[in-house]
Order: C-alpha cells, then structure tokens, then sequence
C-alpha cells in the first residue's frame, strides 16, 4: 500500500526531515548507507527469480514533484522498498531462515505497517537519505524478462503423475524431497470464504491452483496478458505483427525457390496421438478385424420391383415384402380328387348365399388338359392383383415424434352445448319382464312400452301414472306411435302378428275418425294381388279392438311413414295403406336379410339394413339410390337425421358410424364408444342430440351439428354417459328414445324399468 504524499510545502515537516538528517549524521551515517546498499544488492537479486517484481515504469509512474523548493519526492513505492531493505538487512543479521521468505516476496511494499518496520522518524530520515543518495536508484539494473523454463519456481507439489482425486480424502497432498507428507492447508467453509470475498476489492484477481494447494494472485501485467489473449492479440504489447519482410535470397535467375522436390518423409514426426491410433488400427488388421476387399462391389442400377427374394440389401425395418398370392391347390387341379368337386346340391346352395360369401372357384374335373377352357375371370384376377401390388405399401415409413394432444380436434366446451339430459328424472315401474320397446306420442305427454311379458303400457310422462295396460299374451317386438298428433293410435309386433290400436287419449271427435278408421269387416279384407293375400291378412282384432294384420313370419320391425297412412313391417319389407287396408311388397329387390328400415322424414326414400350395407331407395323412382357400407361386423339399428342427409347405424361390435350422404358412402365418422352390441340409435326431432344405448347397461349421448353450409363438416362431440339399467340375462338397455320436444331421453332395459333423464 501506498504512503500518502508529502507536499514540501509544509515548513513543520521540512524542519523535522532537516533535524532527523542531522541526526542521522551524528550517529555515523556511512554505516546506514552500506546497510542500504547491501540491502539494494539483496533486493535486485532475489527479483530476478520472482515474475511479480515491478518493472521500471511503475517507479517513473510513482515519482512528483515539489511545489516550493523543487526537491523530488518519492511515492510510497519507493518508501516500501527502502523501509523493506532495512527490514531484509535486520533479518540477516538476526535470523537466517527469514531470507528466504524474503526471497518469496520480493517486493513486501505491504510490510511497511507492520511491528518489524522503523518508527515514523526513522522513514522520515531514511526517505531524506534517499533524496541525498539518488545514485543507488539510478544505479540499479532491470532485469528482463525470461521465457526460460529453468527461471520457473518450482512447484510446492510433488506428486508425479498421480491425479489429485487420489488425496481427496488425505490429510496431505503429496510428499516433499525429505519423504515427508506435505499437509493440506485448512480449507474455509463456504460461507466463510464467501463473506471474504465480499470485503475483499482484489478478489476477482485471486485464483485456487489445486495442484500446488494454494490461492494465487494475479498481477496487473498478468492480467493483462490475460486480456490481451482474450481478444486474440499477441501476449506482448510490443510484438509487431507487421513486421517487414526480409527476403534472405536472391532470385535472379533462378527457376525454383529452394527446390521443388516433395518433403522427405524422415522430416515427418508424428504425434504421439496419431502414432497410437496407427499402432490400433495395426493390431485391428492382424486380428482381422479390419478386412480390406480387392474389388469394390458394384450396385445393381436395375432391380426388380417385386423381388420376393431374402438378399442382403432388401432386408431391413423399413422394408415391407410384396403381399404374395395364394397358392394353387387340390381344388384348382383340372383333374381333382372328388372329395374337392361339390355336388350339385352344394352349388344350389351357393346360389342362394349373398355375393360376398360366395366361393369365387368352383372345382371341376377333366380328363385331360387340353380339354380345360379359358378362365373367364383371368383379366380380372389379374387386374385385382396388380391392383394389390401397387397399392401396398412398400417402405414402412418413420414415425414422427408427434405430441398427441395436438392431434385432437379442438372441440366446444360441454357448457356451451346445453341442454342435454344428464341425470336420472323418473322411474316407470309395472312390467314384469325385459322391456323390448318404447314410443312416444307426438306432443309429448304419453309413452307406450312393450315387454316380453305380454303386455303393453301406456305411462304418462310428467307424472309416471300408467293409463292403460294391454294383455296380448306374446312378446312384444316393437310398439310404435303414429307421427299425426291427430291421430293417437299404436302399432305395435307380437310374434307374427301387427296389431293398430287405440289408444283413446284424443279428444272426442278424434277417437270418432279413428273407431271409423279402425273399422274392418270380419268376413273381407282388401288386398292388392294374390300374392300379398298368402302374405297378410287384414282383421279386426276382437280381443282389444283395432286392426290384426295376420303375417305368415315373426315380425320384428314396424315403422311408420311420416303422412300416418303407411306402415311397414319387417320380415320382408312390406308396406301397408291403413286407409285403403293394402298390402305391397316394396317395387325392388332387397339383397340380403334385412335387420332395419327407416322412411325418409321428407322425402319418398326408404332405407333398408342387411347385416353389412345399407341401400337407399327412391319409391317413385323404384330405383336404387345409394349403398352405404358400414365395413361393421353386421348391423343392429339404424336412424335418418331430420335434414335427411345424416345418418346414424349401430353395429353389434359396439361401433356408432356416422354417415353424411352427401359427402360419401363410407361412413364419416365411426365412434368407437360401447364394448358390446349397440341395440338401438335414436334422434331428436329438434335438438343437435343423437344417442345409443348397449347390452353393457350404458347409453352414450351426442352432440350432432349439421350446417346448412355444404363446406363445414358435421360436428360431433360426445356429451354424457347415462348409467343406472341393471343387466338381466345377458342384456342391457335394450331401446332409447328422445321426447319429441324436450331434451329428455327415455330408456328401457331388461330390468324391466324405464327410466327418464333430463337436463
């Protein structure tokens, strides 16, 4: 640290140096001089091994001048290093140990306040003895600078090539020329060397050398240096990087430089990294680890597109083989065994199975193979082949990493979407069996229900009273309500019979149109043809009053046309005229065994489902409109949107498949919601709500948007699962039903209770 300046204005202290001069003097001032002198001597030798000695621009730096008799005076840097001599003479004569610490600290400017220092006076006279013998500064060599290795202080640490984890849990560090354990030097906690660090203004300069076991501080050259190597300058500030360049040769006349020949390769030294990574790839070689081929294999530029065989270059992940056709056997031999040749029963039989089903070869035999004709489906097998070939997928594409949530299509909060019905409203309790069907009238007030007990029940709504109970002594398949409000009447399937009932909910002159309605002489009954004669026939039903249509099969379906005139029944599909008391098969062909049937709600169009497809029908036209295929396991239910654009058909492997008629025949969405059959789907006639209802005792309600803009796809969002049916005998809820005007759905289960939820 450096002494504060002294300005020699100040007369008092002028005075006290000229008494301590005087002083200094009568108390033989030559022996003070040799002391300094040796002291110098000492100093300027022990700098040539320290690299932290001060060069001589810091001394020019630290020198001022006087104001008022022009005498120099010295900074505290010169102060430091005379009060240090005299300190370095003292220990020589008093201790010889000390020298060489002296030695480590060459210029211990920072000893000056400390108890070995002269007094205050004795500075003063030694600063004033320096004024007077300036020589000895001028007089002092500089040492420069060495790049030497042997000028380096050899390091505290002497370990050898040991790493320093080693002694991590030693008390010492290493072993010092004597054999003696060096110690490890106490270590501050962290807390403790971080409150050290904030006081300390130098600390950013001080640096921990592990390996010597000590803090090392930087000086101002040093770093510097550091900086200078930071910005990618040369280390020294002298070093001219522009150096002119001298030329060592003369080039007259010459061809070449020096000489044009290649370096010999006994200047090339490798490096120690290089000659044993030489040394690995040899010892690879004789292992025969590393082969070296003669010729290099050449790549095929053709190769075969459908190459069955297992080479070496087709094997892989990515690689997908070619779907191989099957191959011929006993049955495609022109002279098979007979066991493979079927008899002419068997190929009646396959006439009479549906085209999907039917064996594409039939076997046939010949005595010899001239005799075989052309194969008349050859073109088309073919065709169906290499229509197979180029659509299969041939590289097994990577996947892409995905996240799924951005997958999902951003769908409307279920706030957003109310009403829809979510709990439990209403119990209806009086069968005794599993409820097959429910209907609801047109005004929503009453509800029909028919059980496998034989009877069915006509329940108000609002209140859970049952109005009327009918005992018709089978099964009930299906009750269904006629779509005029005027007229409140009910047909409903028990075995092979239909029968229309009244219901007598309406009013007065209401039940008067319909007792003449109902009206059926017991002797005739009109029909359109013979043939639907030996089909059905039309009776008055004497037990309950009303219509009986006799058919000659289980009936398992009624549905009615949206006029209330029109009744169709499933067995084969037949529609009857209630006011003309007709009969009529449909005006087309049904392929298949139909499980479904449904009217257009505005249109003449009928619906009809077999087990896989369902085919749509102009009745004006008499012709086929569309054929809509589910690609489901077999079809279970079917219903037509209020638009009559959408669709909805429920499969017995839990499948709901949306379909959108005007987009295509394949369906537009398939929901994948019930783990068994789905037994009935239904609409609301006002809400965007459709619902399924499954023997696992569950009913699944929806939300299904239809735009009125051909460009917006329908928007479908599931909205609730209703549970509380029990399961008896294997079956869950069996039918499901909305309320004409409110967003109530009614479900009936094997449990043999109807349940009503509301929003």
């Amino acid at each position: 640290m450096k002494a504060p300046r002294r300005n020699g204005s100040e007369k008092p202290k002028n005075e006290n140096l000229k008494k301590s001069l005087e002083k200094l003097k009568a108390n033989n001032i030559e022996e003070i001089v040799k002391r300094i002198e040796d002291a110098e001597e000492t100093v300027v030798g022990s700098s040539e091994d320290s690299p932290f000695y001060p060069s001589s621009e810091e001394y020019d730096d630290d020198e001022s001048l006087s104001k008022d008799d022009g005498s120099i005076i010295e900074s505290g840097s010169q102060q430091s290093d005379l009060s240090e001599d005299e300190d370095s003479v003292h220990s020589r004569d008093d201790d010889d140990e000390s020298s060489g610490s002296d030695d480590d600290n060459p210029s211990g400017g920072n000893d000056h306040g400390s108890g070995d220092s002269v007094s205050e006076d004795e500075g003063n006279d030694n600063r004033h003895a320096e004024d007077n013998l300036g020589e000895s500064d001028d007089s002092r060599e500089i040492v420069e600078e060495s790049d030497s290795s042997e000028d380096e202080v050899t390091p505290r640490n002497t370990i050898g090539d040991v790493p320093l984890e080693w002694y991590k849990d030693e008390e010492h560090i290493g072993y010092d020329r004597a054999g003696k354990k060096i110690k490890k030097k106490e270590r501050q906690s962290k807390l403790d060397s971080f409150l050290a660090s904030v006081d300390d203004s130098k600390n950013w300069r001080k640096i921990y050398d592990d390996y010597n076991d000590e803090e090392v501080e930087l000086t101002k050259e040093e770093t510097k240096l550091i900086r200078r190597l930071l910005k990618g300058k040369a280390p020294h500030a002298d070093f001219d990087p522009y150096a002119p360049y001298v030329d060592w040769f003369d080039w007259d006349g010459a061809k070449h430089p020096l000489s044009n020949a290649p370096e010999p390769k006994r200047r090339f030294i490798p490096s120690k990294w290089e000659s044993k990574t030489v040394l690995r790839y040899v010892r690879a070689i004789r292992k025969g680890l590393i082969k070296f081929d003669d010729k290099p294999k050449e790549e095929p530029k053709f190769y075969a597109l459908w190459d069955d065989s297992t080479s070496a270059e087709r094997q892989g992940l990515a690689y997908i083989p070619a779907p191989k056709p099957k191959l011929p056997g006993h049955e495609e031999s022109y002279n098979p065994s007979p066991e493979y040749i079927p008899t002419q029963e068997e190929i009646n039989s396959y006439q009479l199975m549906f085209e999907e089903d039917q064996p594409k070869f039939i076997p046939k035999q010949f005595n010899s193979l001239r005799s075989v004709p052309s194969y008349d489906k050859a073109v088309q097998e073919t065709f169906d082949r290499c229509l197979d070939l180029y659509l299969c997928p041939r590289v097994r594409k990577k996947r892409i990493n995905i996240d799924p949530e951005s997958l999902k299509p951003k769908l409307p909060s279920r706030k957003d979407l109310k009403p829809y019905p979510t709990t439990c409203y209403l119990e209806y309790k009086g069968h005794t069996g599993p409820i097959m069907s429910i209907s609801t009238d047109p005004t929503g007030q009453w509800i029909a229900s028919g059980s496998a007990d034989g009877t069915v029940r006509i329940w108000e709504v609002e209140t859970g009273r049952c109005l009327r109970v009918w005992d018709i002594g089978e099964t009930i398949a299906e009750v269904a309500w006629n779509p005029l409000p005027e007229l409140p009447i009910l047909a409903l399937a028990a075995g092979e019979d239909v029968f229309i009932l009244n219901t007598k909910v309406g009013s007065g002159e209401q039940e008067e149109k319909i007792d003449e309605l109902l009206n059926v002489d017991h002797q005739v009954a009109t029909v359109e043809s013979d043939t639907s004669a030996s089909i059905v026939s039309w009776g008055h039903y004497d037990k309950h009053g009303g219509i009986r249509l006799k058919h000659f099969k289980k009936v398992t379906k009624v549905e009615w046309h949206r006029k209330g005139d029109y009744l169709s029944t499933l067995i084969s599909v037949l529609i009857h005229q209630l006011s003309k008391r007709l009969t009529q098969r449909v005006p087309f062909k049904t392929k298949g065994i139909p499980v479904s049937i449904a009217f257009h709600p505005t249109r003449s169009i009928f619906f009809t489902a077999t087990k896989k497809v369902v085919r749509v029908y102009d009745l004006l036209k008499q012709k086929l409109i569309k054929k809509l295929d589910a690609g489901v396991r077999e079809i279970s239910s079917i219903a037509i949107h209020p638009g009559g654009d959408n669709a909805i058909v429920g499969s017995t492997d839990g499948k709901l498949c949306w379909f959108d008629m005007d987009l295509s025949t394949r369906p537009y969405k398939v929901l994948r919601c019930h783990p068994k059959d789905i037994t009935r789907v239904a609409y609301h006639r006002s809400y965007p709500l459709f619902a399924s209802c499954s023997d696992d005792c569950t009913s699944y309600v929806f939300h299904g948007m239809v735009y009125s803009d051909m460009n917006q796809n329908p928007l479908i969002v599931p909205l609730e699962i209703l549970r509380g049916h029990a399961t008896a005998g294997g079956r869950g809820v069996l039918d499901c039903k909305f309320h004409p005007r409110q967003p109530w759905l009614f479900t009936a289960g094997a449990d043999s209770l109807i349940k009503l939820y509301c929003h």
